[in-house]
C-alpha cells in the first residue's frame, strides 16, 4: 500500500520539481538575483592536497564537467540572462568552470576559496559572512550575478550540511536580495538546459 501511494506521487513531485526550477529560471532571466553556483562536475580519483596555486594535487573538472559548463553557459546566453559580475573560487574546478560557462567576463574572487584551502579558521568565518551579504547584493539593479564556488561554504552559510543531490555539482543556488540574500532554491543545470531547449 505504501509503495502504491509513492507511486502514484511520484508524478507529482517530478512536476513540482519542473516548475521549481521553472521558476528559478525566470528569476534568473528577470534579474536582481545572485548565483551561487557550484563548480562542475569533477574527477573524483583526485584527492585535494591543499596547494592553492597548483592544478596538479586538486580535484579538477572532469571531461564530463568541462561538457556541463560549456553547455551551461550556452544555456544562459540561450535564455537571455542578464548576467552582471561572474566571480570564481580560485580553486581550479571552479574558475575552470566559471571561465568555460562564461568566457573572460569571470574575475577571480579570494573571498570564494573552499573551506579545504582556507586552514584559518578566522578567515574561514570572514569568507563565510561575506557570501551571507554578498548573496543578497547584486551587482546593480536588474542584474543576475554568479558566484562559482563550493558546496561546504555554502552550507556553512545557511547554517547546515548540504547533502550532494541537494546541490549537485553544476547546481544554482539563487537568493533575492536582502541583507544577506533569500534563499529561493536549487536549480540543477538539467533543468536549467531543459528550459533553455524549450
Amino acid at each position: 500500500m505504501h509503495r502504491r501511494h509513492l507511486l502514484l506521487a511520484a508524478p507529482f513531485l517530478a512536476t513540482r520539481a519542473q516548475a521549481q526550477g521553472h521558476l528559478l529560471v525566470a528569476a534568473l532571466r528577470a534579474g536582481d538575483v545572485v548565483v551561487v553556483m557550484r563548480h562542475g562536475i569533477t574527477d573524483r580519483s583526485q584527492v585535494d592536497n591543499g596547494d592553492l596555486p597548483r592544478r596538479e594535487g586538486q580535484r579538477n573538472l572532469s571531461d564530463a564537467g568541462r561538457a556541463q559548463s560549456i553547455r551551461t553557459g550556452r544555456a544562459v546566453a540561450a535564455l537571455a540572462i542578464p548576467l552582471g559580475e561572474v566571480l570564481a573560487s580560485p580553486v581550479f574546478r571552479a574558475r575552470d568552470t566559471a571561465e568555460l560557462a562564461f568566457g573572460a567576463r569571470a574575475r577571480i574572487e579570494p573571498m570564494l576559496t573552499a573551506d579545504d584551502y582556507t586552514p584559518d579558521p578566522a578567515l574561514l568565518r570572514r569568507r563565510i559572512a561575506w557570501l551571507a551579504v554578498r548573496s543578497g547584493r547584486p551587482s546593480y539593479a536588474g542584474a543576475t550575478d554568479i558566484l562559482v564556488g563550493h558546496v561546504v561554504p555554502l552550507g556553512m552559510m545557511l547554517g547546515r550540511p548540504l547533502a550532494q543531490e541537494e546541490f549537485p555539482e553544476g547546481g544554482m543556488a539563487v537568493f533575492a536580495p536582502g541583507g544577506t540574500g533569500r534563499f529561493l532554491g536549487v536549480l540543477d543545470a538539467r533543468t536549467l538546459w531543459v528550459v533553455a531547449a524549450a
